[in-house]
């Protein structure tokens, strides 16, 4: 089973950056898909952004519509982490930020495709 831990979230100003870190324990971090979602209050968990493993040492970024331009995703395989670099915040991130493990054959978009997820981390963006 995959533990997660994010870190990372805190109070921004619009147009701040951040970084949010997500720390796994999985010996097979390398070949997971790894993804942000976030939840703002009263709403569906969303799809942010997902690093998925084509072969070798070759990842694909995927992103929400929403966030692209804005939003990076990367991993450090050798430290079994995850980031989100989120730049030109705005009010509407204002969420909590969770980072999930899947297996690499599923579908990135769909929280359904992700069995491990940490506790979150809040980000809260003032105008």
């Amino acid at each position: 089973q995959v533990q997660l831990v994010e870190s990372g979230g805190g109070l921004v100003q619009a147009g701040g950056s951040l970084r949010l870190s997500c720390a796994a324990s999985s010996r097979t971090f390398s070949t997971h898909t790894m993804g942000w979602f976030r939840q703002a209050p009263g709403k569906e968990r969303e799809f942010v952004a997902a690093t998925k493993w084509f072969s070798g040492a070759t990842y694909y970024a995927h992103y929400a519509d929403s966030v692209k331009g804005r939003f990076t995703i990367s991993r450090d395989n050798a430290k079994n982490a995850l980031y989100l670099r989120i730049n030109s915040l705005k009010p509407e991130d204002t969420a909590v930020y969770y980072c999930a493990a899947a297996p690499p054959t599923r579908e990135v978009r769909s929280p359904d495709s992700y069995d491990a997820w940490g506790q979150g981390t809040q980000v809260t963006v003032s105008s």
